[in-house]
């Protein structure tokens, strides 16, 4: 530990009691960082702020919200109209979520390309996904708390998934909704269950960063570091690179805030919910669209449902399914490329999950997610048997150093 953090006697005596300045500056400060990382790493410290963002707007729209079927849609407009900025915190909170989706999806993409998911790192992916699939339950959750008619029939039609579990789906379908159909039991439920979510997720990101500081970071080449010549202490090099990436994203962030604040919603979830009538085509967020577009390309809703959680939980044995030893894909030309198919093939599930199951919009939906499919159960294992990868460098140093002499 660094003598300016000793030399003050309170901090002093608290650390020798209990040591968390040192294990601060353990991992915040002197933390050895490859010295190659590029911006596509800034974007898990901008998950961690909208985390934090999320959290405590979300703690003081719930000190004005009324959990109860008869009242929250005019809380929520009471928080809009009648609470001081409480249409500040609404919209923060809003689009924080997708903010929170739209940075973890890049954060995911990066893992993908520069392969952070293979050995020694596949707890450390594990845990991502399981922060994802906890965001995923967090946002739908959060989504019915306005009890507008989107909010309502959502959950009415994605609660009904479970229904076609054998033997157990209507239990389980009973439970969730407190009843037989969606009613106030389970806005009850789901108000408590998006309270309680968002400090597992907190939990999951301190458990993340463990596994992140045991296993070390991973790097653009994804090559192993080599010794001190290879890594930078985090701060202060990261920690402003970090800092200057986060203008960008709040420039971003805080233009639909104040300018579009509702680009992302649906106006249907602007008129109080009412079971009797049933919106024209129900449509979840843009972050949910193509596990959407996957659940509605099969007639069958069981098989439906087994494809949609298989599209997430397959990515738990990426890690066996990538049979290459090569971590980052600059050095794969083939993987490259079918990077960027796949990543064009979720885009289309995303744009097909808005738009009716019907007549050529179903036909692409059902190739685009057959080609998920393809994409790691046949193309990732057989690339990564056949394909001849270009030669790494020695070190992380050696582009650099090579590059200085040119």
């Amino acid at each position: 530990m660094s003598a300016s953090v000793h030399s003050h006697r309170v901090v002093r005596w608290i650390n020798d009691r209990l040591p968390i300045f040192t294990m601060v500056h353990h991992s915040a400060v002197e933390y050895p960082t490859p010295k190659n990382l590029n911006y596509w790493w800034n974007f898990g410290s901008l998950a961690g702020f909208i985390l934090a963002v999320m959290v405590l707007t979300g703690i003081f729209l719930a000190m004005n919200y009324t959990a109860h079927t008869a009242y929250a849609f005019d809380s929520v407009e009471r928080i809009m109209r009648d609470v001081n900025y409480g249409w500040l915190l609404r919209y923060l909170h809003m689009n924080g979520a997708s903010m929170f989706f739209l940075v973890v999806y890049i954060h995911i993409f990066r893992g993908l390309y520069y392969g952070s998911y293979k050995s020694p790192r596949e707890v450390l992916w594990w845990i991502g996904l399981l922060i994802f699939l906890t965001m995923m339950a967090t946002a739908f959750m959060g989504y019915v708390l306005p009890w507008g008619q989107m909010s309502f029939w959502g959950a009415t039609v994605i609660t009904n998934l479970f229904s076609a579990v054998p033997w157990v789906g209507q239990d389980v379908v009973t439970w969730l909704w407190g009843g037989f159909s969606v009613d106030n039991p389970t806005l009850n439920r789901f108000f408590s269950l998006h309270y309680l979510l968002p400090f597992i997720i907190l939990f999951l990101v301190i458990v993340h960063l463990w596994a992140l500081h045991t296993v070390k970071s991973n790097n653009p080449l994804g090559i192993d570091v080599r010794g001190s010549q290879d890594t930078i202490p985090f701060h202060p090099y990261y920690t402003i690179k970090d800092l200057y990436g986060m203008g960008p994203f709040l420039l971003f962030y805080l233009f639909f805030v104040f300018f579009a604040p509702n680009f992302f919603g649906e106006p249907d979830n602007y008129i109080p919910a009412n079971p009797m009538v049933t919106p024209p085509h129900i449509v979840p967020e843009w972050y949910f669209l193509p596990f959407y577009a996957i659940l509605r390309a099969v007639p069958d809703k069981l098989f439906g449902v087994v494809l949609m959680f298989s599209a997430i939980f397959i990515l738990f044995i990426l890690p066996w399914l990538d049979r290459s030893t090569v971590r980052s894909a600059h050095f794969r030309p083939i993987y490259k490329q079918l990077f960027w198919i796949f990543l064009l093939d979720c885009f289309v599930l995303g744009w097909i999950g808005a738009k009716p199951p019907e007549g050529a919009y179903l036909i692409i939906g059902r190739v685009a997610t057959i080609y998920y499919f393809v994409h790691f159960l046949i193309l990732t294992p057989l690339v990564g048997i056949f394909e001849k990868p270009r030669s790494l460098p020695e070190s992380i140093c050696t582009p650099v150093v090579k590059a200085a002499k040119i």
